[in-house]
């Protein structure tokens, strides 16, 4: 594959496939209880900030912007000059997951890993 065709592969990837790489680290507590270490996110998960303006800012996630690799928490806001609050995309490498939604699917998935784990160690 020539350089150019395989630099623009990485502009022109499908949405379905990059909301599979919008993944964060998961806090000591769910690491211990799954045994897992980055969890792809999904709305209202809980996280905490650790870099930038909001460090320390824990809140559900509002929406995910999966182009762009950005989340937007609950609360994280600032104002507009013209009035009004904006939410700020906040990069998801810089969250750590401290509590997960677990839909049925999810639970599903996370509890056949939990087994693994207990199996092996």
């Amino acid at each position: 594959m020539a350089r150019i065709n395989s630099k623009n592969f990485g502009y022109k990837v499908p949405n379905h496939i990059l909301s599979a790489k919008i993944k964060s680290k998961v806090s000591p507590d769910i690491h211990e209880k799954y045994g897992i270490n980055t969890v792809r996110l999904c709305k209202d998960d809980s996280v905490k900030i650790l870099r930038g303006e909001y460090k320390g800012v824990e809140g559900k996630i509002t929406k995910i912007f999966v182009s762009q690799n950005r989340i937007s928490v609950e609360g994280v806001t600032r104002e507009k000059i013209a009035g009004g609050n904006v939410p700020i995309k906040i990069h998801t490498s810089n969250v750590v997951i401290t509590n997960l939604n677990l839909n049925s699917d999810r639970k599903k998935m996370f509890d056949s890993k939990s087994k693994k784990v207990k199996s092996n160690g």
